[in-house]
């Protein structure tokens, strides 16, 4: 076992929509990653998956609903629902998703990144 300091894992890197493995929770990994932007429409046909905002503010758009999260908030897409990652300004998330998990889910371009780094 050992603790995960969530600050310092953030000072180690600077590129957004590139999500960092930080731990292993049974068949899911918690990642961390900087978002700054506009993501991709997107959708995970078998995974669901949790953004939970460490700071900034995000927005997530849903066809036909907005979901703005700040700070301590946390949304979970369900599986099958399209959405779209929105951070005007730079915005640091902690994501719990399934080992499986694609970050673009069934959209594949420049943002895709299929072997993640572990810090």
């Amino acid at each position: 076992m050992q603790k995960v300091n969530v600050k310092n894992k953030f000072d180690l890197f600077q590129d957004y929509w590139s999500p960092k493995v930080v731990g292993d929770l049974n068949d899911s990994h918690i990642k961390l990653a900087k978002l700054k932007g506009e993501f991709a429409w997107h959708k995970h046909d078998n995974e669901d998956e949790l953004f939970y905002v460490i700071k900034g503010r995000l927005l997530i758009r849903l066809r036909g609903e907005d979901i703005y999260l700040n700070e301590g908030e946390f949304v979970v897409i369900p599986k099958g629902v399209e959405h779209l990652p929105v951070a005007e300004n730079e915005v640091h998330v902690m994501l719990i998703e399934p080992k499986s998990t694609l970050n673009t889910g069934d959209v594949l371009n420049e943002f895709t990144r299929r072997d993640l780094d572990r810090i």
